[in-house]
């Protein structure tokens, strides 16, 4: 309930569903961020079997073994996407954020 009261406090009209709205909005792009970093890594599976295969290696030779991320290290691979910080959150200005128009689907 003290958080309700804060959230309505920071933004009359919307409260803690322009909170909730927000999280979900997050979570969607965190989420299609997700799915590209794990496109990337089958992407770059592919790329390290082909260029085994093409130096006659086969993924059970001795050369192969080690963790994934050390198989990687020399690799000169162009990430599909580039990371930014667009998603951190200042809880200082969360709150005067959460209340635009256009947050809540069907409310503007």
């Amino acid at each position: 309930m003290v958080y309700e009261a804060n959230a309505r406090v920071r933004d009359p009209v919307y409260g803690c569903v322009g909170a909730i709205s927000s999280l979900q909005q997050q979570i969607d792009v965190l989420q299609a961020q997700l799915a590209l970093a794990q496109a990337e890594v089958v992407h770059l599976r592919v790329r390290q079997t082909a260029s085994m295969s093409n130096h006659g290696l086969s993924p059970a030779s001795p050369s192969n073994s080690g963790s994934p991320s050390s198989k990687l290290v020399g690799t000169q691979a162009k990430p599909i996407f580039d990371m930014d910080n667009s998603m951190a959150v200042d809880q200082a200005t969360y709150g005067e954020t959460c209340g635009h128009a256009g947050l809540i689907p069907g409310y503007y």
